[in-house]
């Protein structure tokens, strides 16, 4: 599993003009379920995700996580981060979880995460969405598990 989390100072995700998902400060996640992937991978992404430190705290230093400032999660589900893109120009997605089970998944990162931080908005799994943020930083991380 992939995660790529952008802190952001704000984020939205739209489907069909309308806003289905939207944060302050936090941190925007797009997660990409790969063909092995199950539900092990998924509680350890949340873990990490939750305590990865990407907020200054009063030194000027990364020390402090979405959770311990409070933050919003916004939670993208981007199939195109599983994709093989080692050899040439365009990319492959054999290692991506076919849509069913994925969705699956991701329905289950939902939920897994609302029961343990505040607030939580999402895309819907599969949509053509229009993302819009403003990165705070930029700070972008590629988290795996």
């Amino acid at each position: 599993m992939k995660a790529l989390i952008q802190r952001v100072s704000s984020a939205k995700v739209e489907v069909d003009g309308s806003i289905t998902g939207a944060i302050k400060q936090g941190i925007l996640v797009f997660i990409g379920i790969e063909k092995t992937d199950e539900k092990l991978q998924i509680d350890k992404m949340i873990k990490k995700l939750l305590a990865y430190r990407v907020f200054y705290d009063d030194d000027g230093k990364m020390n402090l996580s979405v959770a311990d400032i409070n933050g919003g999660v916004l939670v993208v589900s981007q199939f195109t981060l599983a994709a093989d893109t080692k050899s040439g120009t365009r990319a492959g997605f054999s290692t991506a979880k076919p849509p069913a089970p994925a969705a699956i998944l991701y329905d289950y990162f939902l939920s897994q995460i609302k029961q343990v931080h505040t607030p939580i908005a999402s895309g819907i799994f599969g949509a053509d969405m229009q993302v819009s943020l403003t990165n705070d930083g930029p700070v972008t991380f590629l988290l795996e598990c």
